[in-house]
């Protein structure tokens, strides 16, 4: 939104609480109390400010699911029917934050991991921070899986613009620590921090957000339209820096689906940013009276799970501290190998999932078309 600046620092109170969760150790993790955990048992203090807001209809999200399984031939098994409505929780420290645990099953989060590192990462039109310095060199008959190059291989697949400042890099060399993130639909410019114009008539359309993605999400969260994601690939001791998400010209939520290891995420606004102390998001992003000042929140966030950022906290500041080792659920860990459809293409890879975290960020980039 225009008047918040994307080049703001963080507000201190927020700041110390994200380094005090990237120095935390795991067994410190796993028994303090201030964390949300909501796939655990909350203690008393933060199960009285936690409260049922929503209930998602189990029809609905199994037809939704059963549409995206079905939209692709990389799916073979039936999905598991919900029995049970999934809860949308709130917390009265940050209204507007929906925090949906345990939201996609496990087979929608393989499907959703495949459909993103197999097929859209192979798309030479969706951009990652490796085109910032290298030219990737992408594996033929397009579309074809970058996991399906053996991890061994020692030929260069990324080719720097710089020969002198970067060094080529190996299959290995990229997939396990060097690609950090990637663009789906909208591009995002991370130096300007801003998206193409949608005036431009000089600016050619972005690429087409996948449709089975935008599908998926749109029967949960209806009131924004996806245009644009993030994927951030996460590894252990990897974080996401304290920041607020403002180049959109839509106020519309966002979407974050976790996969894979679980995360700390702490969000929190505060008096004199722009979004807190006399300020107010109404539903559709707009700025009003009466917020809540200087507060902060930090979730355990599982894979599955799923959080939308509308209202309150739809411009609210936040991160990713730490990523948690040894957390990835047992029906990722294998991924890429395994999967129903490949007979061993992947078998070079297993377990490569096992110590990652991905997150799909998604948001409407702009108004009125929803």
């Amino acid at each position: 939104m225009d008047s918040l600046d994307p080049h703001q620092r963080p507000p201190e109170h927020i700041r110390n609480v994200y380094k005090k969760y990237q120095r935390m150790k795991l067994q410190h993790l796993d028994t303090d109390d201030v964390i949300v955990d909501l796939e655990n048992d909350l203690p008393d203090s933060q199960r009285r400010r936690v409260s049922v807001v929503a209930e998602l209809e189990p029809g609905k999200l199994n037809t939704a699911f059963r549409k995206f399984a079905g939209s692709g031939r990389d799916h073979e098994k039936e999905t598991e029917n919900l029995q049970k409505p999934v809860q949308v929780f709130e917390h009265q420290d940050m209204p507007g934050l929906h925090i949906i645990p345990a939201l996609l099953p496990p087979e929608i989060q393989l499907i959703l991991l495949s459909r993103i590192l197999h097929r859209d990462l192979s798309a030479p039109s969706h951009l990652t921070n490796i085109h910032t310095h290298y030219t990737l060199e992408y594996p033929s008959p397009s579309p074809t899986s970058f996991f399906s190059i053996c991890p061994s291989t020692t030929q260069p697949v990324a080719h720097p613009l710089s020969p002198t400042i970067h060094r080529p890099l190996t299959i290995a060399q990229l997939l396990n620590k060097k690609m950090r993130w990637m663009t789906l639909g909208g591009q995002y410019d991370w130096t300007a921090k801003r998206y193409p114009s949608s005036s431009s008539g000089s600016r050619s359309p972005p690429p087409r957000f996948p449709p089975d993605i935008a599908g998926l999400l749109s029967a949960v969260f209806e009131q924004t339209e996806p245009e644009a994601a993030i994927v951030n690939l996460y590894s252990p001791g990897d974080t996401l820096s304290v920041h607020r998400d403002v180049a959109e010209e839509s106020g519309r939520g966002l979407i974050s689906v976790s996969l894979g290891c679980d995360a700390i995420f702490v969000i929190g606004v505060g008096s004199g940013d722009g979004n807190g102390e006399t300020k107010e998001a109404s539903g559709d992003g707009s700025i009003g009276d009466n917020y809540v000042t200087n507060k902060v929140l930090a979730l355990r966030l599982k894979s599955g799970s799923a959080v939308y950022m509308s209202g309150h906290s739809r411009f609210a500041w936040h991160g990713v501290p730490q990523v948690v080792p040894g957390t990835c659920p047992a029906y990722l860990q294998d991924w890429p190998a395994d999967e129903d459809r490949h007979e061993g293409e992947f078998e070079g890879w297993r377990g490569w999932m096992a110590g990652k975290r991905v997150n799909l960020n998604v948001r409407q980039m702009w108004e009125g078309r929803s």
